[in-house]
């Protein structure tokens, strides 16, 4: 069985915060200047996964007022968290189990490492990570059916799964918090020397983890931490909640009985960084919506007529979503 401490995830895609910045600030550079040189940032996809630019265009130097402005971090922040949500409204309409939600979360979080939302549209990138997570944790449905979930055409998620896997660097085996979390509950049972028949409040604190680690799944924390330090924070909230055991003496314990790399104080301090980083996230409003819709739509050289029916359209994404969780729960699929 694959283990992280081997793994690319935690020799690749684990991050200090300094280096994180670096890499949105690359993307985001990268697509500002793309659309000086070529008047758009959306790239083309054809049939075979290959990506083109348009041919570049001539500006007049004195129109600069009508120029497209590019996103900037915060924004493209904004975008990401927006279709990060979507992503799990998708997942959560096909009954997908967490491996797969959380699977494709590091997907998609991981393309953007690499691209500007500028560069591809958010919602062709979370259906496609969708579609290769099912592959990869052999939960297979198809591009059709996936595709219809928010009314795309199926050909868009096919066209832009090679592009994906290469953005990830083919690393498509992932660690997600969920599985420690279970593995620290029992550990957690033993530690406390409970009976079997006091351990209820042991599957309270779980349950409560896990909402606690789909708060941190929405944050940047999977990038700068390994899925062990995300588990346990999840659990140290959920501990606050219902008081089951000394978290602090349960930490030492770790630190002791597994010969961790990290003292007390510094797996304290990861795990204190990682509750920042829950209080810190900001989902945006309808009005930034708007706003950044509208800019990205003039990157791309769309109207804002275009601008405006495509925003109308991704409010309705939750009511097309709906739909489809009534017809597949009807026909008694994907539980």
């Amino acid at each position: 069985m694959a283990d992280f401490q081997t793994s690319t995830h935690r020799a690749k895609w684990i991050f200090t915060p300094q280096e994180l910045v670096e890499k949105y600030k690359a993307a985001n550079q990268r697509a500002i200047q793309t659309l000086e040189k070529y008047g758009t940032t959306q790239m083309e996809v054809d049939g075979d996964g290959s990506l083109s630019y348009p041919e570049p265009i001539v500006r007049d130097t004195a129109d600069k007022h009508s120029r497209p402005k590019p996103l900037n971090i915060e924004e493209e922040q904004f975008m990401r968290v927006f279709y990060e949500n979507k992503l799990r409204e998708v997942c959560s309409a096909f009954y997908f189990p967490n491996k797969i939600q959380a699977t494709a979360l590091i997907y998609f979080k991981r393309f953007y490492l690499q691209w500007s939302v500028m560069e591809h549209h958010p919602k062709n990138i979370m259906l496609t990570c969708v579609y290769a997570a099912c592959k990869i944790e052999e939960n297979h449905v198809s591009a059709e059916e996936l595709g219809k979930g928010i009314s795309q055409d199926h050909q868009m998620i096919l066209n832009y799964e090679m592009v994906v896997y290469q953005s990830l660097e083919f690393d498509l085996i992932v660690y997600a918090p969920y599985r420690s979390v279970v593995g620290f509950i029992n550990d957690m049972e033993e530690f406390s020397g409970v009976n079997d028949g006091e351990n209820q409040m042991f599957k309270d604190m779980q349950e409560t983890a896990r909402v606690e680690v789909d708060k941190i799944m929405l944050t940047d924390a999977p990038h700068l931490f390994p899925p062990g330090q995300l588990a346990l924070a999840a659990l140290r909230s959920a501990n606050r909640m219902h008081g089951v055991l000394d978290f602090e003496q349960y930490l030492g314990s770790i630190v002791m009985r597994q010969n961790a790399e990290h003292n007390i104080s510094q797996l304290t301090e990861s795990l204190n960084a990682i509750d920042a980083c829950v209080t810190k996230y900001k989902f945006p409003t309808e009005k930034d919506m708007k706003h950044i819709n509208r800019k990205l739509k003039s990157c791309w050289g769309h109207s804002s007529h275009d601008e405006q029916k495509h925003y109308h359209t991704e409010n309705k994404g939750s009511i097309t979503i709906y739909k489809v969780f009534v017809i597949y729960n009807s026909q008694g699929r994907y539980h």
